[in-house]
Formats: C-alpha cells, sequence, structure tokens
C-alpha cells in the first residue's frame, strides 16, 4: 500500500485489502441515486423552490436523534465527532461568530437528553438569543429536560398537534432482585466501603436501606430545586414551575396555558422561522444532514492503519478527550468495543500529553465507574498530563464512583448543576449458584492442593458454585478498606483537600452539581462550553484555536485482528460476527442501561473490588 513507508506486516496486508474493498465500494456509491434523502425531497424535480424572506441565513440544528457524549453509539463504525454532544457544542459557538447567521431552528423531535446537557444547550440557544438571533423551536414530544431547554433556549416553541407534553415531576425508580434470587437459590455476596454505598442492595436487599433511601432522597430535591427554579425564570406568564409537575398534557392544554406558542407541523414552524430570520437560506449545522453521506471517516480509517497520529496542526491546540461508559482494564466481555479502557485511555493521554501543539486538554467525562484498577491507572495518567499542561474535567450526566477517581486528578472540575458527581467508595461480591445446581441435580465437589484447613474456601473464593465462609469475608473486606482509603487519598491528593474533608463527602454517597460545589468536590458549574473556555484561559491560547476530538475507545486493528497471521476470510467473519453480536446485544437495551451493565462487568473477569455504580441510576 503506497501510504505505508516500509513494507507491511501480515496484520497490515489485511488490514490494506480490507481498505481497499472498502474504497472500491466506496467509488461505487456516486453511480447510484437511491433514494433522496428526507432533506432533499423539497428539491425534487417539479417542486418549487424554497420561498426566500431576505438575505439572512438560518442555521438549523437537529437534535431529533439526539447528542451523544461518544461516537461509539454500539455501530462497528462510530458517529464523527461533529454529530457528538462535542460537535453540537462546537457548532453553537461558532454560530455566535457567524456575522451572517440571523436566526437558529431547532428540531427536537421526540429526543431523549440528560438533564446535564440539556442545561447545557439551553443556556447556549439563549445566549445566541441575547446575541440577537431569532431561535424557533419544533417539537414532538417534551420531558421534564427538554421543556427545560425549550423554556430557556427558544423564542417561540411549537409542538406537533399529536405531540406529547410528558412532563410529571422528577422520579428515580429502583428494582429489587433479591426475592427473585431467593426463588432462584441464588445468593449474592456482596460487600461494600460506605454506608451510602449502595450499589450491591439490589441483589442483596428487597427494598432500600435508610441511609440509602436518605441520600436519595436529598439528591432527588437537590435537582428538583434546580429544575423549577430555572423554569421560574423563563415564560413566568405560564408558570411553568407549577405545570411541570402535574402533566402529562395534552397539547391544546400546554398551548392554553402558554407552555408553547403554537401547535403545528415542522415545515410550519420553518416558515415562520425564516420569516423571524429575514433568511433567505437554510444551512444545517448539526444533525444528520451535515453527514457527509458516509458511514464513517475514511480518512481516519486510513490514518489510523497508517500509524499516523491523530491531533497534530502545527498550531497551538485544544484537545477534547470522550471519556464514557464503564471503565475496565481492556475490551472485552459482552460489551466490548465501548466504554472506557485503561489501554486505549492511556495511550490518548499519553500521545496528548507529549504533543507540544496541545496546550489543554478537555476531558469530558459520563461514567458510573468500573474497575478499580482501571480507575487508579487512569488517575495516575491524567496526573502525569497535568504535570504537563492544564487538565480540566467536564462532567457530562455523571462522574460517579470511577468517573469521579478520575476527574478529581484534574486541574479544574466542571460540572452542570443537574449532574452527578462523587460516589467515592467501593463494593465488589460475587452471584452465587451453586445452591440453584444443586437443586437440579448438579454436585459440585473442590479439591485443594494445600492439606491446611480452609485451603478450599481460599482457592475457590471467587468461584460462582460456593459462597464465602467468614474468613474469606474478612480478608475481602480488608481488601476493599484498602481501596476504600486508596480512592480518599487519590480524591484528596487531585483536589488539594484534607482526607477527613474528602471522607465527609465520601461512603458511596451520589452528589448533584450543585451540592458537590458546596463540597468542594466540584470547582465552578458550567458545560463542556465554560470548559473549553477554561482551557483556551489556562492554555493561554485564543478563541480561534482549533479544538481537536480525541476518543479513548480501541483503535480498529486491535479491534479486527486477533492474530497477526489472520485472512481476508477472518477479517470479514470478525466483522459479521461483531456487528451480529453488538446489535443483538445492544440495539433491544436501553442505552441509559448500558453504562451501568459495562461498570459491573470487570466482576465477569474476576476483578474484586469496583469503584462503580453497577445499576442504572436514572432520574426522569
Amino acid at each position: 500500500m503506497a501510504l505505508l513507508p516500509r513494507a507491511p506486516r501480515p496484520r497490515r496486508a489485511i488490514a490494506s485489502a480490507f481498505v481497499s474493498a472498502v474504497i472500491s465500494g466506496l467509488v461505487l456509491l456516486p453511480g447510484c441515486t437511491g433514494r433522496p434523502r428526507s432533506g432533499d425531497f423539497g428539491r425534487a424535480k417539479g417542486r418549487p423552490a424554497a420561498k426566500s424572506f431576505g438575505s439572512g441565513k438560518l442555521a438549523e440544528i437537529d437534535l431529533s436523534e439526539g447528542a451523544p457524549e461518544s461516537g461509539a453509539d454500539g455501530r462497528f463504525f462510530p458517529l464523527p465527532a461533529s454529530r457528538t454532544h462535542v460537535g453540537l457544542v462546537r457548532a453553537l459557538e461558532r454560530l455566535r461568530a457567524d456575522e451572517r447567521a440571523t436566526g437558529v431552528f431547532v428540531r427536537l423531535g421526540s429526543a431523549v437528553l440528560g438533564w446535564s446537557r440539556s442545561e447545557e444547550i439551553g443556556r447556549l440557544l439563549a445566549q445566541l438569543r441575547s446575541d440577537g438571533l431569532s431561535v424557533v423551536c419544533h417539537a414532538h414530544a417534551l420531558s421534564n429536560s427538554t421543556l427545560w431547554l425549550a423554556a430557556r433556549g427558544c423564542d417561540r416553541l411549537w409542538l406537533s398537534p399529536a405531540g406529547e407534553i410528558d412532563t410529571a415531576g422528577i422520579a428515580s425508580q429502583m428494582v429489587y432482585l433479591k426475592g427473585a434470587l431467593d426463588k432462584l437459590d441464588v445468593s449474592a455476596d456482596f460487600l461494600h466501603m460506605g454506608k451510602y454505598k449502595s450499589a450491591a442492595e439490589p441483589l442483596t436487599e428487597e427494598g432500600p436501606s435508610e441511609a440509602s433511601r436518605e441520600a436519595m432522597k436529598e439528591l432527588l430535591r437537590s435537582m428538583r430545586s434546580t429544575w423549577l427554579e430555572g423554569l421560574d425564570k423563563e415564560r413566568k406568564e405560564a408558570h411553568l414551575s407549577n405545570f411541570a409537575e402535574h402533566g402529562p398534557y395534552s397539547p391544546k392544554e400546554a398551548h392554553d396555558q402558554g407552555v408553547v406558542d403554537a401547535l403545528g407541523y415542522e415545515s410550519d414552524a420553518l416558515l415562520e422561522a425564516k420569516k423571524r430570520a429575514a433568511a433567505g437560506e437554510v444551512v444545517p449545522v448539526f444533525g444528520p444532514k451535515t453527514s457527509t453521506g458516509r458511514a464513517f471517516d475514511l480518512a481516519e480509517l486510513i490514518r489510523v492503519i497508517a500509524g499516523v497520529e491523530r491531533g497534530t496542526t502545527g498550531r497551538p491546540t485544544i484537545a477534547v478527550v470522550v471519556a464514557s461508559g464503564g471503565i475496565a482494564m481492556e475490551a472485552s466481555g459482552l460489551l466490548d468495543g465501548s466504554g472506557i479502557t485503561a489501554r486505549a485511555l492511556t495511550k490518548t493521554l499519553r500521545r496528548l500529553a507529549n504533543n507540544n501543539d496541545v496546550k489543554a486538554i478537555v476531558l469530558r467525562i459520563d461514567s458510573p465507574g468500573g474497575s478499580a484498577l482501571a480507575s487508579d491507572l487512569l488517575w495516575h495518567e491524567v496526573r502525569e498530563a497535568v504535570a504537563r499542561k492544564p487538565v480540566i474535567a467536564s462532567v457530562a450526566d455523571m462522574a460517579a464512583s470511577g468517573g469521579y477517581y478520575l476527574a478529581s486528578a484534574a486541574t479544574r472540575i466542571v460540572a452542570e448543576r443537574t449532574s452527578l458527581v462523587g460516589s467515592i467508595g467501593v463494593v465488589g461480591g460475587k452471584l452465587v449458584i451453586g445452591a440453584a445446581l444443586e437443586k437440579h441435580g448438579i454436585n459440585t465437589v473442590t479439591f485443594a492442593a494445600s492439606p491446611e484447613p480452609g485451603a478450599e474456601e481460599r482457592a475457590t473464593y471467587m468461584s460462582a458454585l460456593t459462597p464465602w465462609n467468614d474468613e474469606t469475608r474478612r480478608r475481602i473486606r480488608a481488601q476493599m478498606h484498602g481501596v476504600y482509603e486508596l480512592f480518599i487519598d487519590r480524591v484528596a491528593t487531585g483536589r488539594k483537600m484534607d482526607n477527613e474533608e474528602v471522607a465527609r463527602s465520601a461512603e458511596g454517597r451520589v452528589w448533584t452539581g450543585a451540592q458537590g460545589l458546596e463540597r468542594h468536590l466540584v470547582d465552578e458549574f458550567g458545560g463542556l462550553a465554560r470548559a473549553l473556555a477554561l482551557a483556551r484561559k489556562l492554555g493561554r491560547v485564543d478563541e480561534r484555536a482549533p479544538v481537536v476530538v480525541e476518543g479513548g475507545i480501541e483503535s480498529l486493528l486491535e479491534t479486527l485482528f486477533l492474530s497477526d497471521d489472520a485472512g481476508e476470510a477472518d477479517v470479514a467473519r470478525v466483522l459479521e460476527e461483531s456487528a451480529r453480536r453488538r446489535s443483538a446485544l445492544l440495539r433491544h437495551m436501553p442505552e441509559r442501561w448500558v453504562a451501568s451493565l459495562q461498570s459491573a462487568e470487570p466482576l465477569l473477569q474476576h476483578e474484586q473490588v469496583l469503584t462503580a455504580l453497577p445499576f442504572a441510576l436514572t432520574v426522569e
């Protein structure tokens, strides 16, 4: 392959063949007319040209398919960075500097957006309004969080005539499985450090402990206060804070109470947006219409295979590193190919730390944690990077447990008031199925090499066939206590706090960003845009400095190849199997569950201790 400076090894030869096949397929694409995209129907033959209302430019923001933190959304080839939350924030920032832009049209669709992202997007749209741009929004459905976004960010809010207003107040639900496990004769052996570290309670209890109940009520109270105070500042005539907790509502009810300004279709709202902006053209700046049409970035793929480093611009640069999902040592198991892995993220952090063009790093974290070992190794890598340049931790919806472990190593931590932080604690254990097997006539016999008493229990302490005895439980508790003390010490070092002060906010308790600021777990409120501004300031670069987006996901070659002598048939087989397995596991799984399942997965790889929330903490 001409791009390679030397004769390729077998693995690269296969990669070259794979890329050649991809290129061949892409070369054929221009000759296929196919079905027009939805955005092209208005230009079909015989259709009149769109009416112009002036010389202005209307920017279109399409959030109907969401704005994920990471492009690794379960497909083999990830979304481009321009389609992620990072890309959305950058698009909104560029609009503020676009002198031709006179208005914004936002397609909300039925998007499900997390609290912190809704808070930031609403704030950025409000800034555009304050700059004099009109902002017209259209939704098919509004939830608690997207109503907040629209109330703050939109001049005019449209709702589909058959749409939904699903605002009915904030709540969180937990599912407790102990009763079902008891019926199956499956026992859950779990220990935890910290009275609020309730991660194992769904497996060990039939309901929440008093400490868990107290912590959850305080967390929800903090989020509710932030939400209602925010709504009270917007659309005061609609009394949104009273409206928001008593739904769901019909579109007519929402319109009659002044919550939405008009009922109609996207085409109606777009027409109004063009009139208000005196626009002669509509330019998509975020969403599916901004894609090139290719499923992935071919140039990036070639650079990866050729071994060319990314993020090198020759100019002072800010790098955004997206760390999203559960934390593990390596990508393996049922949910491989996604989440945060120590190996991949370590490579990224070291490369950026050693790149003199990169003046500051923004570590965008959205994680419930996972492996204690991986979390500590990555904490060290962040500290190594901090010694070279500023590292700003930007918390998305959650930096909890191992996610906060990483954040605590940064120069500064920026979080939204509705972000979840903390959960400084550890948990570990196993499910024991030996009794369930015996019930069906399957018996287990253990043979130990040592004749010493207790040798069998010690040698098989991580086996799913036998429960822990008292001595094993004591030893595991001591191990977990050591990790818990290390966690507190790491946070104290990174945050420049006393260990005693950290301990008062530890014991596994989860805090909102608003509570975290009071406890010095967070430095200031804000989203990714604020983190970028802080990175520019501390990195001493101006606003024109380019921003590159990096990720800690495994490289294509590491994902594809199992051995150096793999052939083309092996490549095809691995591609097909990978796509099949991921689609089967992830396609029907609620997105909010994936990161939580990833955080618990290291237990299946025989890691004893987690800094994780191995359950889905979802607040709606």
